[in-house]
């Protein structure tokens, strides 16, 4: 049944699916660059103290907001590209259709773990807007504005997981468990090759311009 087009419900579902994933690749690239910056800030302000007496006193900080803002913004991304770190010796070794079931389980287990964080990043905030809350930097910065950029990249993480377990749960009732293994099943050596290949024909294209 895998091989026939798919009903239009789950055309949808993949659709949809597609169009976060591609809202978490926007905020996977401005996560990258968010480090990029923070090294240069780190670097700048090293250079600073040594050579010049003057540094920005707010490093520590600063660089803490960026690179917790930087881990929640690139989680959904992650997640739809399969890349995070899994533990799975057994799992391929087991049957296809129970294999489908687990891999929703644990989705549906993320997607729990994620919401206790969505909830106590909300609250987190919550609370910063209520005492108008500041860091004790020489910056005074608002808390709620670092708490606030968090708390988006973990709500996006969030909605990643349901788009994800949508497009499974219909898979599976529709009997295409294959397909559901393809979209949330480890990275296989194939997808690790084709990755590759498709960095060195970006950067040949870049060298010809």
């Amino acid at each position: 049944m895998s091989g026939t087009a798919p009903p239009a419900i789950l055309r949808a579902a993949r659709g949809l699916r597609a169009g976060v994933a591609a809202l978490a690749t926007g905020m996977a690239y401005v996560a990258g660059w968010n480090y990029i910056a923070c090294a240069l800030f780190i670097t700048a302000d090293v250079i600073g103290r040594s050579a010049f007496g003057v540094s920005s006193a707010a490093t520590v900080e600063i660089t803490g907001y960026m690179l917790a803002g930087g881990i929640a913004w690139g989680l959904a991304h992650t997640l739809a590209r399969r890349a995070h770190i899994r533990v799975d010796v057994w799992l391929g070794r087991l049957p296809l259709a129970l294999r489908a079931w687990l891999h929703l389980l644990s989705l549906l287990l993320l997607g729990g773990f994620a919401g206790f964080c969505a909830w106590a990043a909300w609250a987190l905030v919550e609370e910063s807007v209520l005492f108008d809350a500041h860091d004790n930097s020489a910056l005074r910065v608002a808390l709620v504005i670092p708490q606030g950029i968090w708390l988006f990249g973990i709500i996006a993480f969030c909605v990643m997981i349901l788009v994800l377990a949508l497009e499974s749960l219909l898979s599976l009732l529709l009997g295409r468990a294959a397909e559901l293994d393809r979209l949330l099943g480890s990275r296989t050596i194939e997808d690790e090759t084709a990755e590759a290949l498709e960095a060195v024909e970006m950067a040949r294209q870049g060298d010809a311009r």
